[in-house]
């Protein structure tokens, strides 16, 4: 039987259009979801858009537009760049859905029926952009205007009737949860700080608004709205069809294997959401892996810095493959990470058209004019064409646990040395040199090659799965053969003709 796997972004909240940080959490996931996938898994993969909100009923006034037709306009475009980002997302979940309202009721009415939700008077600092409360020592001030430390954003002095949840109450339970499951979250620096923050002592939290109508009333009391935090955590529920615990969606997939974020939204993740979800006596997530930003010029993106990189636009320039692993190899999964056109251009070049792409072109081609176009089957394996496609096959086991543990940084550096040892070896072993002199041994060299290629090809494909497709379909291997386990067999249909091979990768002017 198969083994489950599920794995959320954080639902986009659509006040504009999509940004460089939505690309890269949307293809982070897309890749553990792949992999999965490429391990036989049966996966879930959840994204959407968070559409509640005073930000979002203010967005709506402001383009004099209904707030519902307002976010059906803009949610589209955040469904479009699933199309563009190549994502093989299985759901799209809208919080403006009824699929979502029943799950967020529940939820309420859980957390009601526990006694962890009582009401009260809310004054503090909010913050309308950040849609998050914060305390005084979180408050500084610039230009003459209060703002959150630490996202800069402005923030207002609220004094409304609010109803409250007890996350006072669930301090030494969190940080138990944290002590006892260590990769509850991840990387190590996020985990710690968490635990500074739970450590200094959880205030009770504001989980309703009386002073906007746009959200999604609390059961029996309309004249508050939800909080949006508590609203649009739950879509992972929703997702699921939760509150039926019996149907398969559920059974199947709660709870979450991971929810991958940014780490600006880490507390609400690895606190409040654990600690709704034990109140409400409701499996914990597995994991909460909080990623750093994208930074352009060693600086956060904005407008007003004149930063900013739009992934659509480098996609229709460069291709989606060549962004996808340009953000995965070269940003540091859980650190901060500075990209730039210039390096982009150089990963393209280096990378993709002179080391995997030039090897794919210069090995086909040679199938081709030497073979009839058909791969060679082995004859002799020698002791150096052993060690050679044995190389991945050792490996295997550690590269599927630093996928486990999010380590993509050391797994593409695993398959970048594949590759250009593969080129090495193909240099080293000279097969064009040997057509007339030893025919037999040059058809073991390319067989072995071809092997190597494919199984790159296969640890390749969640990150760049266009260009790891036509090199498949190439070498037609059948839709069954390609999962992980075709590393250890031999898929070669050597009666068959590789179909006509394409360059996969052009190189980029750096001028342009």
């Amino acid at each position: 039987m198969k083994k489950n796997f599920y794995i959320t972004t954080p639902i986009y909240y659509p006040s504009g259009k999509p940004h460089m940080g939505h690309a890269y959490s949307s293809i982070l996931a897309d890749i553990f979801a792949r992999f999965k996938r490429l391990e036989g898994y049966n996966v879930h993969y959840l994204t959407g858009t968070d559409e509640h909100g005073l930000k979002i009923e203010r967005e709506a006034k402001k383009n004099n537009k209904d707030t519902k037709a307002f976010c059906d306009e803009i949610s589209v475009k955040f469904k479009d760049l699933t199309r563009i980002l190549n994502l093989s997302n299985d759901d799209f979940i809208r919080t403006t859905e009824e699929r979502h309202y029943k799950s967020v009721e529940e939820i309420w009415n859980r957390l009601i029926d526990s006694k962890d939700i009582y009401l009260g008077k809310y004054s503090g600092w909010y913050s309308i952009s950040d849609e998050a409360y914060y305390e005084d020592d979180e408050i500084i001030e610039e230009n003459n205007k209060k703002v959150a430390k630490s996202s800069g954003s402005s923030v207002d002095w609220v004094e409304e009737d609010s109803y409250f949840f007890k996350l006072s109450k669930w301090g030494d339970k969190l940080l138990e949860l944290y002590k006892t499951n260590p990769k509850f979250i991840l990387p190590a620096s996020r985990r710690n700080e968490v635990i500074r923050f739970v450590e200094k002592g959880l205030k009770d939290l504001s989980v309703s608004r009386t002073s906007f109508s746009w959200g999604i009333p609390v059961p029996k009391n309309n004249k508050h709205i939800i909080y949006v935090w508590l609203d649009a955590l739950t879509n992972y529920l929703s997702a699921l069809n939760f509150p039926d615990t019996n149907d398969k969606l559920y059974k199947n997939f709660w709870p979450a294997d991971i929810h991958l974020i940014g780490k600006d939204i880490l507390r609400f993740h690895a606190i409040y959401w654990p600690a709704f979800l034990m109140a409400s006596k409701l499996p914990l997530p597995k994991r909460v892996y909080g990623h750093g930003w994208i930074l352009s010029d060693e600086r956060k993106m904005s407008k007003s810095l004149g930063n900013i990189l739009d992934p659509i636009d480098i996609i229709n320039k460069y291709g989606i493959d060549q962004l996808r692993y340009y953000l995965t190899k070269e940003v540091s999964l859980g650190n901060d990470g500075n990209i730039s056109l210039e390096n982009l251009k150089k990963c393209i070049n280096n990378d993709l058209a002179n080391n995997f792409g030039n090897l794919c072109q210069r090995v086909f081609s040679f199938i081709e004019k030497n073979f009839k176009g058909k791969i060679p089957k082995k004859i002799k394996d020698n002791s150096i064409d052993k060690s050679f496609n044995d190389e991945i096959t050792k490996d295997l086991k550690s590269l599927i646990e630093l996928m486990d543990n999010q380590d993509l940084n050391s797994y593409i550096k695993k398959v970048v040395d594949f590759s250009f040892n593969a080129n090495k070896y193909f240099n080293d072993n000279e097969p064009w040199s040997l057509k007339k002199s030893d025919p037999e041994r040059m058809g073991d060299i390319v067989s072995c090659i071809t092997k190597q290629i494919l199984n790159i090809t296969l640890l390749l494909s969640p990150i760049i799965p266009r260009a790891s497709e036509m090199v498949m379909d190439t070498l037609n291997i059948k839709r069954e053969d390609r999962y992980i386990d075709s590393i250890k067999k031999d898929v070669f249909n050597y009666d068959l003709p590789i179909k006509k091979n394409k360059i996969l990768f052009k190189k980029v002017d750096y001028d342009n």
